[in-house]
């Protein structure tokens, strides 16, 4: 369809695959900390929206945030996971006490 001119393919020198190896596990871990955070984010809106203890949904707000943000920078996802199940905790609590 286009025979006018040459096919010119760019070629890149180099084999670059341990930087896409760590690209790679950046995003696998972005992944892991965003979907934990989001969990988390959820729990607390159940708890307070859904039980109505909005003392400990703050709580749980900010054991998220500050647990995801370090999680985030360091390339360690044992923070998040300690705020998920700190947060899940305070859920279970919320849930079996009486109002």
């Amino acid at each position: 369809m286009a025979d006018h001119g040459t096919v010119e393919y760019a070629t890149a020198t180099g084999n670059d695959y341990p930087a896409h190896e760590n690209s790679y596990a950046r995003f696998v871990h972005f992944t892991v900390v965003g979907i934990l955070y989001a969990i988390t984010v959820l729990l607390g809106l159940a708890t307070g929206g859904v039980m109505g203890h909005w003392l400990l949904a703050a709580a749980v707000f900010v054991i998220g945030l500050v647990c995801a943000v370090p999680a985030i920078f360091s390339g360690t996802k044992t923070s998040s996971i300690v705020a998920f199940v700190i947060c899940f905790l305070i859920f279970a609590f919320a849930g079996l006490s009486p109002s």
